[in-house]
């Protein structure tokens, strides 16, 4: 009875989502494509397709008899920037051009074109436009063109079955009830090549203001549903249809909603305020304002796993020999498996496994860390009194890295059910949450700082989550970079680490 007193104590508190909002929300649960980084990757794969044409046509035609022109890499370069920059301007990259097959190719046709038009115009206005030149731009021409066309009716079949599966799809959710709501759906739904999928209408008010179906849609429950539905559902963006003038409503929902790594807005169309028109993005031909944007997305987060990857492997290989020594020093001086599994909350609050050498007597080995580690604790082992305080302990978290379910730099992940004086963390400091909206780390700004090891007070816990989050708010590549070459000589301060 007392067990089941202590896991009850512990226990999280599940929000019980309705059984067809869990329904709906595990049918949203499969992973997505970024439309920007897909986008991205065509832009870039267009202009080197542009521009190594250009010098394959020179080395196919004059270099067998006049020698290779390195020079030709210029204009080549120069061209595929400009025909890209033009196919941008024209909304050539947008996901509707992406899916369309005649809307693509016709960009793209036009964008060329203009290039090629502009480079004949200007070689025969220097006078270079001779019968070597005029054959080169020929072939050029209507080599990339049918490369151009080819690509963009092959883009536009897969970008299709991307979106018909769901990978391309951004899903919303939608906060309020009403005519508001309405509003906003029918303004989504007007875009038939619209790529938004609408996976839900949320509300805490039950009154007429708020009925139960509203276009089309069946309220799925309240703001606080809403949280784990999102978590489930890998929602993109919530749009609240609330009026910006009911202050006290807006703030309270938003610091619910806050600790979701998704993007918020707010209808535009419901609020009598005006701004500029520079102040407001669009869902479709709906006006939103910006409330909260999800930290280290699209190429950032590419970014970040290139940077991930190429120190961790880096790290493994310089390591490797103290990892191995390690294994040796712990297996020599107690029984048990040299790695200790722990499962941990992870990015969206989701739980991974994370690994560690393992620091604790076999025995006494605490999974769910009912006790925290303490100054001179009999349950750590010589072996593992050094590796905690040198953190060499966490090295086996850089295959935790490679296989993604941990950052290099990051909020480092807590134990589930974590507790301070007997309270759970996200009881203890508001806003707690809000450090899930990014992948946890081996290393972060807080550990840099000094506040690692022991959270035996919440004035320790609230320093914690403070430098967690000026890390998400503040991110950046070179910021990561500082703390990664930062962490070593801060692991000389062994103060409140056992």
């Amino acid at each position: 009875m007392a067990a089941a007193r202590e896991d009850q104590k512990t226990r999280k508190p599940a929000v019980k989502l309705s059984s067809e909002a869990r329904l709906i929300a595990e049918s949203f649960s499969g992973k997505k494509l970024s439309p920007i980084v897909v986008s991205g990757v065509l832009q870039l794969f267009e202009g080197l397709l542009i521009a190594f044409s250009g010098v394959l046509v020179h080395i196919l035609l004059t270099a067998a008899t006049t020698g290779f022109n390195s020079l030709i890499v210029l204009p080549t370069t120069g061209a595929a920037f400009v025909a890209v920059m033009l196919i941008y301007s024209g909304d050539g990259y947008s996901m509707q051009s992406l899916k369309s097959t005649v809307y693509g190719i016709v960009r793209v046709a036009l964008a060329w074109s203009t290039v090629v038009a502009v480079g004949t115009f200007m070689a025969w206005m220097i006078g270079k436009l001779d019968n070597n030149i005029w054959e080169w731009l020929t072939l050029w021409y209507v080599s990339v063109l049918f490369a151009l066309v080819f690509l963009r009716f092959v883009v536009s079949k897969v970008v299709h079955g991307w979106t018909v599966s769901g990978k391309l799809e951004r899903r919303i959710a939608i906060v309020g009830g009403g005519t508001p709501v309405e509003d906003v759906i029918a303004s989504i739904e007007s875009d038939k090549e619209s790529d938004i999928k609408i996976c839900g209408v949320f509300d805490d008010r039950s009154d007429d203001r708020s009925p139960v179906d509203v276009g089309g849609y069946k309220k799925l429950g309240t703001v606080t549903d809403l949280v784990e539905f999102a978590r489930i559902s890998k929602l993109d963006l919530l749009v609240v249809t609330l009026p910006i003038t009911a202050e006290r409503r807006v703030l309270e929902m938003l610091q619910r909603l806050w600790v979701l790594p998704i993007d918020i807005r707010l209808a535009a169309h419901t609020n009598k305020l005006r701004f500029r028109p520079r102040s407001y993005s669009y869902l479709g031909a709906m006006p939103v304002l910006p409330i909260f944007d999800k930290p280290i997305a699209d190429w950032d987060s590419v970014l970040k796993r290139c940077f991930d990857l190429v120190f961790t492997l880096l790290a493994i290989v310089l390591l490797f020999p103290i990892m191995i020594a390690t294994a040796i020093a712990i297996k020599l001086e107690s029984k048990g498996p040299v790695i200790f599994k722990q499962i941990r909350d992870g990015f969206n609050n989701e739980g991974i496994m994370v690994y560690k050498f393992r620091s604790l007597y076999h025995d006494q080995a605490d999974i769910k860390a009912a006790k925290s580690v303490t100054k001179n604790d009999p349950r750590v082992t010589r072996v593992g009194a050094f590796i905690r305080r040198t953190s060499i302990d966490e090295l086996p978290q850089l295959f935790n890295v490679l296989v993604g379910s941990l950052s290099l730099v990051g909020p480092r992940p807590h134990v589930q059910n974590s507790q301070t004086n007997e309270k759970l963390w996200e009881e203890v400091v508001d806003g707690y949450m809000a450090r899930h909206r990014v992948k946890p780390g081996i290393t972060g700004w807080a550990q840099i700082n000094g506040w690692r090891g022991e959270v035996n007070t919440p004035e320790k816990l609230e320093a914690r989550i403070d430098h967690d989050l000026y890390y998400i708010e503040n991110w950046s590549l070179l910021f990561d970079l500082k703390i990664l070459f930062l962490t070593p000589f801060r692991l000389f301060n062994q103060e409140g680490a056992y």
